[in-house]
């Protein structure tokens, strides 16, 4: 299989330090190497999916490997078959129409994170042929890219993009039933990445 490579870990463009309460927190600094999510104007935000991270190796067409993170999914293991139904019901959706190599994704449905999508079924998401494509938030980038502005955007509600586009609902309806887990700003150029949930907000509770 050569060199299988778990996702890179991937930190917050805002220091985080520890609250009275023991809470890890973001707090008006940028994040010493992460400059790029403000500065570069290719950098794109995109709504972070809550479920667990699976990547696919290609090979000539076909999948020849599957990952939980650095664990091998064996095709026929039952613990795990949720995966494998899940990236047969993106396969039936055109969604692993991919060149050779290793892909990222994220797997959702009933039995991943309280299903927070109301899915009926699995599915796996890659990040670079569809989150980057459908879950691309527009508003960045019109308005400061400061710790206030990022800070009220999350305050105001994130739109649950995902929700929207795989239920067909507007984004008010979307609200009602689902709030994203965060953001994920990524530089397609260099494939950097860094996160922010909402759990890392001194004023979130939940």
């Amino acid at each position: 299989l050569g060199e299988i490579n778990d996702m890179p870990k991937i930190d917050a463009p805002f220091v985080r330090k520890e609250n009275e309460n023991g809470d890890y927190v973001i707090i008006d600094e940028i994040n010493e190497g992460y400059e790029w999510v403000f500065e570069n104007d290719n950098v794109m935000a995109i709504e972070k999916l809550d479920g667990t991270n699976v990547s696919v190796i290609i090979k000539d067409g076909h999948i020849t490997a599957v990952f939980n993170r650095k664990n091998r999914v064996p095709a026929f293991n039952t613990s795990k078959d949720f995966i494998t139904r899940g990236l047969l019901n993106s396969m039936d959706r055109g969604y692993l129409n991919l060149e050779d190599g290793q892909w990222y994704g994220e797997l959702i449905g009933p039995k991943v994170q309280g299903n927070p999508y109301k899915l009926d079924e699995h599915l796996w998401i890659p990040f670079q042929r569809y989150a980057w494509k459908h879950l691309k938030y527009k508003s960045w980038g019109k308005y400061p890219k400061t710790f206030e502005s990022i800070n009220k955007w999350f305050k105001d509600g994130l739109i649950p993009l995902f929700y929207s586009n795989i239920h067909g609902v507007g984004f008010d309806e979307a609200r009602e039933n689902c709030t994203p887990e965060g953001i994920m700003f990524t530089d397609p150029d260099t494939k950097k990445m860094a996160k922010l949930r909402y759990d890392m907000f001194e004023w979130y509770q939940g």
